[in-house]
């Protein structure tokens, strides 16, 4: 996990890409990471820990879990306490728009992760990106952007790890 002040950013969503949910099937449990009284916690495959912490970045927090991610996350995955990214206050739902979300498709967190950004190049994991967020940041990110979507029903994969990394390197 390099985190110099060039090196490019990995904003992190937990739920679906860490904590996969929606599929058909049961979800494979690991032993000793039902901590925390939440059950979900169980689904994190503590093997994830090692492999973000070998792609050559910093990784931030971008969840709702906000520091909670530090708290509870953190620690199965071996990983040290990282940056969180602060969400602004909600601004309540416009006629004919999803509360939290933007209008025209745009996912709530894209304009955050752009402005903490700030110019920086940076991959963000999560499984709600859309073209529409695709679109937004390479009209208004003066950096290189990779927005990367992961199957919530699976979470990240060898296949995303792959794709993470070859981008990321592009940067060193």
């Amino acid at each position: 996990m390099a985190g110099s002040l060039h090196s490019p950013l990995l904003f992190l969503d937990v739920d679906g890409p860490l904590i996969p949910f929606g599929g058909e099937g049961p979800y494979p449990t690991y032993r000793g990471a039902g901590g925390g009284g939440n059950p979900l916690l169980a689904r994190i495959d503590p093997g994830h820990g090692p492999r973000l912490a070998a792609l050559p970045c910093e990784i931030v927090w971008a969840t709702t879990w906000l520091d909670d991610a530090n708290a509870c996350v953190a620690p199965l995955l071996g990983l040290p306490s990282l940056a969180v990214v602060e969400w602004p206050e909600p601004d309540g739902a416009e006629d004919g728009v999803e509360e939290g979300a933007e209008p025209g498709g745009l996912h709530w967190k894209t304009r955050a992760l752009v402005a903490r950004a700030d110019g920086r190049p940076f991959a963000w994991v999560d499984d709600e990106i859309t073209g529409a967020d695709r679109v937004w940041v390479a009209a208004r990110h003066p950096g290189p952007a990779l927005l990367h979507r992961v199957d919530p029903r699976v979470g990240l994969t060898d296949g995303d790890y792959a794709a993470l990394d070859a981008w990321l390197r592009q940067w060193f």
